[in-house]
């Protein structure tokens, strides 16, 4: 999948606009406009990184409900 429009699902997945969105993981605005217009690509951990701070905060609690992206296996649970 694009890389682009995984960035896009992940935030969108969060509902969130670009601006709470960059305020709540640290990327510059115009970074993420860039990116989901595909202007610029990200390296290929990006995605994931961000899946995996949405996914923790989930987990932890912090109050940020992921609903999830296109390419991700959706399991919630881990057990080892």
């Amino acid at each position: 999948m694009d890389i682009a429009k995984v960035i896009k699902e992940l935030r969108e997945g969060v509902k969130m606009n670009r601006k709470e969105f960059s305020e709540h993981t640290g990327i510059p605005v115009r970074t993420l406009e860039d990116w989901e217009a595909g202007r610029r690509t990200p390296p290929e951990y990006i995605p994931r990184l961000i899946a995996y701070q949405l996914k923790y905060e989930e987990l932890v609690g912090k109050g940020v409900k992921y609903g999830g992206a296109s390419g991700e296996n959706g399991s919630d649970s881990d057990n080892g």
